[in-house]
Order: C-alpha cells, then sequence, then structure tokens
C-alpha cells in the first residue's frame, strides 16, 4: 500500500458540502453548489451527514436548515425528503406491529463502528488534515482512551471497545501500527473503511484491487483481521464510506453495482454500514435485521432484500448483514414531534437510557433467540468536534449508568467487537445457548490454527456465488 492520496477535491473552491436529502456530496457550479442526484436545481447551504441526524434533528428541523435555491420550492423539497423516509417506514410501522421487545431477562450485545478517518477536516468534505496532524490525532486516541474506559466493564470484564473503520484509501504505515499497538493490547480491533467513487464512479476492478491489498496489509503488516474456523485467507468486516453500498446512491460515491460480490469475493464476512441518516437516498425497506443478501450479489442494491437470519439455519451467503437500530422517537413534550434514531454517537447526539431503550425496542436478533439482542451504534471517533464527547463525560456517565443499572432493567451487557458480533450471531444459528458471550471467538478466529499458511488468498470459500 502506498501514502493516502491527495484530495479529489480541488482546494481554490470553497469546501464542498453534503446534500441534505440524499447525503451526496454537492458540486461546484459558479457561485453555487448543486446536487446531482437531487435533480440540478436543489442546492444546499448548510452540511449535513448521518452525526447530527439521529435523535438531536427532527423532520422539520433538519427541513429548515437545509434548502433553498432558485426555481425549487420547501415544497419540492419536502417531497423528497417524504420519498426517502418512505423507503422504510412502511416497513417500520409493521414492525412495530408485529415486534416486540422480549419480556424477562435480555443479553446485549454492543457494537461501536467506529468510522475512523484521522484525517478529517469537518465541513471540508474530502480535504485531508496535515500529517503531523493525523499522527497528533491518532496518539492521543490511544494514550487517552485506556485511561477515559478501563473503569467501567460488562458482564465478562470487558471494557467498551470501538471497532475502527479504516479508509482503505488513506492507509498510512504509521498511523496504523499505532492503533493496532492499542487493539493488541485489548482496545478494539481493525476493520475496512472505503470511500470510493466520489469524484467518478469507480469500476468493479479498482474496488476488487483495492480491497485485497488492504486486507492483506492488514493482515501481514499490523497483525489484524481473522480467519474462518481458524483457516483459509483473512476474513474482514466492511462499512461503506457516505453509505452508498452496491451503488445504491445511483452512482454517486461508489458505481460498482456488483459491490457485494466484490465483498464476498474479498473475503468479507458482514457489512454494518446501515443505516444511513433519515434523508439518505440509499436505505433500505429491510431496517432493523440480520440478515442474508439476496442472489445474485453481482446485481446493484443486492443488500436491499434477503433471507432473515434464525436459528437452527446455517447462513451460506456472505457478508452477513448487520443493521443498526433505526426507529422513531416521539419527543417529549416541548420538543420536536418526532426525531429519527439511528444509533449514531456524537456530540449533538449523546448516548442515554432513553437511546437504550429504544435500541432495545428495535429489537434486533436472531429469530429464535429474541432474548440475545444485537445494538450496532456509530460514530466518527476522529472528528476534532467530538474529542471532548467521545473521550470525555457524556460517555463516561452513560457507561456508568449502563453498567450500574444492568441488573435492576434486567439486562446482561456484553462489549463486543463487529468480530466478535458475527462470531455470536453464528452461534446463535447453530443453536447454542447459554451466555453469548462464551461464543466471542466462535469462528472467526483471530488466528490460524497453522501459522505457516501463507496470509495471501482471493476468493472467500464461504460464498454462494452467482
Amino acid at each position: 500500500m502506498g501514502d493516502a492520496v491527495k484530495s479529489s477535491v480541488p482546494l481554490d473552491l470553497p469546501a464542498p458540502m453534503r446534500c441534505p436529502v440524499c447525503g451526496s456530496w454537492l458540486e461546484q457550479q459558479g457561485n453555487e453548489r448543486r446536487c446531482g442526484t437531487c435533480e440540478e436545481e436543489t442546492a444546499c447551504a448548510k452540511h449535513f451527514d448521518s452525526r447530527n441526524t439521529s435523535d438531536h434533528e427532527g423532520l422539520g428541523a433538519v427541513h429548515q436548515t437545509a434548502v433553498i435555491s432558485a426555481g425549487t420550492s420547501r415544497e419540492l423539497s419536502l417531497r423528497k425528503m417524504v420519498s426517502r423516509t418512505m423507503r422504510w417506514l412502511p416497513s417500520y410501522a409493521w414492525q412495530r406491529v408485529a415486534r416486540r421487545t422480549p419480556r424477562g431477562s435480555v443479553h446485549l450485545m454492543i457494537v461501536l463502528a467506529d468510522h475512523f478517518e484521522p484525517s478529517i477536516v469537518p465541513d471540508r468534505g474530502s480535504a485531508r488534515a496535515p500529517q503531523d496532524e493525523q499522527e497528533r490525532r491518532v496518539e492521543c486516541w490511544c494514550r487517552e482512551y485506556p485511561l477515559a474506559f478501563n473503569t467501567w466493564r460488562d458482564h465478562e470484564d470487558r471494557p467498551f471497545v470501538h471497532t475502527y473503520f479504516y479508509p482503505a484509501e488513506q492507509y498510512d504505515k504509521i498511523l496504523l501500527q499505532r492503533l493496532a499497538s492499542l487493539c493488541q493490547a485489548g482496545w478494539g480491533e481493525i476493520e475496512t473503511h472505503l470511500h470510493h467513487g466520489t469524484s467518478n464512479p469507480d469500476t468493479e476492478e479498482n474496488t476488487h484491487r483495492q480491497l485485497l491489498e488492504f486486507r492483506n496489509t492488514l493482515a501481514s503488516e499490523h497483525g489484524g483481521l481473522c480467519y474462518l474456523d481458524g483457516t483459509g485467507p483473512p476474513r474482514y468486516a466492511f462499512v461503506h464510506g457516505n453509505y452508498a453500498l452496491a451503488n445504491s446512491a445511483g452512482g454517486i460515491n461508489c458505481g460498482v453495482d456488483s459491490e457485494m460480490q466484490v465483498l464476498a469475493e474479498t473475503g468479507c464476512y458482514a457489512d454494518l454500514t446501515l443505516p444511513p441518516g433519515p434523508f439518505y437516498q440509499t436505505h433500505v425497506s429491510k431496517i432493523n435485521s440480520l440478515y442474508e443478501c439476496s442472489a445474485p450479489l453481482s446485481r446493484r442494491g443486492a443488500h436491499r432484500s434477503g433471507r432473515d437470519l434464525e436459528v437452527g439455519r446455517r447462513p451460506q451467503i456472505f457478508p452477513l448483514m448487520v443493521e443498526g437500530p433505526l426507529m422513531l422517537n416521539v419527543a417529549r413534550l416541548g420538543g420536536r414531534l418526532i426525531r429519527v434514531e439511528n444509533g449514531a454517537l456524537a456530540t449533538k447526539n449523546p448516548p442515554s437510557l432513553r437511546r437504550l431503550t429504544l435500541w432495545k425496542q428495535a429489537a434486533i436478533a436472531v429469530k429464535g433467540r429474541p432474548d440475545w439482542l444485537f445494538i450496532k451504534l456509530q460514530c466518527h471517533g476522529m472528528d476534532p468536534r467530538d474529542k471532548e464527547f467521545m473521550l470525555g463525560e457524556p460517555m463516561r456517565l452513560f457507561l456508568r449508568e449502563l453498567i450500574e443499572n444492568a441488573r435492576q432493567r434486567s439486562e446482561t451487557v456484553h462489549f463486543v467487537s463487529a468480530r466478535e458480533m458475527v462470531n455470536i450471531i453464528l452461534a446463535a444459528c447453530d443453536g447454542r445457548e447459554g451466555n453469548p458471550g462464551d461464543y466471542r471467538d466462535y469462528r472467526l478466529k483471530r488466528f490460524r490454527n497453522d501459522p505457516r499458511e501463507p496470509t495471501q488468498g482471493d476468493a472467500a470459500t464461504i460464498v454462494v456465488k452467482d
């Protein structure tokens, strides 16, 4: 892997921003920025992304900060928002009728998928922070995180950890070495993040090459990733940059219709991208679920439908889809009427026991094992706007309340990595019982049974292809 590629956004232009409706990068056209995805007359005057849209931004609030440009009415913008919401709202309504939070004692498997981007420059799109600033950020994180969160432990005496989804296109050996040292000390695991097709649509061949190179580098250079049943090529979990998985944003921020097939062939065992922010066009109708994608994986948006995971049936098609909660939060008197909960943690969206209740109500579980609940949260840990939140008192207060009062809420808490969560999911599918924490290393092993086996490999053997 080489040095981080340069920004594809010309630095002499004003800072790029995202469309408030679909989340795509806006294009500079003269003195205006316009979204090519949501019709060329739609413009945006304010940054919008998933980090500030779940618990603290309501439907009306986002609308008020979003639009407006010449020739575009507020009504058209509202229709776009309604159209995006209607992609998942009927499924949500049905789930609220048919799905119930289990009564009695429950096990909570909590994973935090950290879109870990040391180069992030808030509100500057794909611009990148200087190298020395990136190194300072990572060093600060690795030094301070264990000190801040060593106190609060789960049922197996494990600390709260992040799964660091590091952007493949921004590979930096020095930064990864430091982060890998943190993870080897028991403070998380590194997985794969990828932003691509941001300026021009990417190709299947290039995506395959980039994922394979990054996968092999994480395994051979940094001791990361895992191995199915302790053998074969490295396996990885994935989060798609800008939420445009399998070209689901209409060619924006991806370009590869067959991306699910590419992920399968390069050893991806699970995708943890979903859900995006409220008004992204990349929403799917299948929400609050654990499932296999429907074949063929080579079609655009192959992740939009699939078969739910269930006890007694071992999954055959990988990557598995592991979704986070997507809920409507009816605000209290004096607040906005409705807020969208998507599991995003940020300064404006701190975790709370009220949000925990919503995450539990999503009831994301393997069918037939309703008392094992899987809660996938998301954050941008390197966003400098969130440093005090991510390493400070708001997170510590939540963890203290979560752990100290778990027994009164009939909860057993398990802090897990993405790999550990999927292992517990696979154990549930195989009908395993007892303490789910016993299955953290069920099939996806951190080390090979035979360390002499070559690190590199290509196609994943557990994938049902077209």
